[in-house]
């Protein structure tokens, strides 16, 4: 039981510093400065669910994808952790135009145009990125064969894609109590954590890579 819960705590804890959905929580607010309550709790729980289904779809056959194209786990180990390292590092320097899961210019310019931002780009790149998608393929692969580690996986997902609906829905509040600075200060903390995580994923791949002890 103790080594399900502590197993637990290590995915949610991941996915939770991945996704950070505080971070996000600026983003949001800017994209819904002008909209009433009733579309800002729409948005909220529309990207949330969105989110969801995207990164519940790649937690189901990002394994299935591996296998098809040859990519061992120490190969995606890797992979995975200089890409969460990338994230990290933008989250540690509070960078804001961090090409991971920020829009480009003219990306900017289409959402600026859009009713409906729940998909792009709140679902996609904010709450469900590649770093996000990465980590949970590589999670799943590692618990392959082993339900009740999958099972706990896809709660941990649900769990956090609760906390997003609900930091998105109270955004305003959060932002008013954390201020800016507060923000890039969690978001900054999210940032060593998962640099440590990175950094892990990426010596355990070569580790297995390499055959080394």
């Amino acid at each position: 039981m103790n080594d399900m819960l502590n197993y637990f705590l290590a995915v949610f804890s991941a996915l939770f510093f991945t996704i950070d959905s505080v971070g996000v929580i600026p983003i949001f607010i800017s994209l819904t400065a002008n909209a009433t309550e009733a579309y800002k709790r729409k948005m909220a729980k529309k990207g949330s669910l969105i989110a969801f289904f995207i990164l519940f779809f790649f937690a189901i056959t990002g394994s299935f994808v591996m296998n098809i194209f040859g990519i061992s786990l120490p190969a995606f180990r890797i992979a995975g952790g200089i890409l969460l390292l990338l994230l990290a590092i933008d989250m540690v320097l509070a960078n804001t135009n961090s090409p991971i899961r920020n829009e480009n210019e003219e990306e900017k310019q289409e959402t600026a145009k859009r009713e409906d931002i729940s998909v792009f780009p709140i679902s996609i790149p904010l709450l469900s990125g590649p770093a996000a998608i990465t980590l949970l393929i590589l999670f799943m692969k590692q618990a392959e064969g082993i339900w009740e580690k999958q099972m706990i996986i896809i709660i941990a997902l649900i769990l956090n894609m609760l906390i997003c609906w609900l930091g998105l829905s109270f955004a305003n509040q959060i932002s008013k109590y954390l201020g800016r600075s507060g923000i890039n200060v969690v978001t900054r903390i999210f940032g060593i954590l998962l640099t440590a995580l990175a950094c892990q994923l990426f010596i355990d791949g070569v580790r297995e890579a390499f055959h080394l002890v």
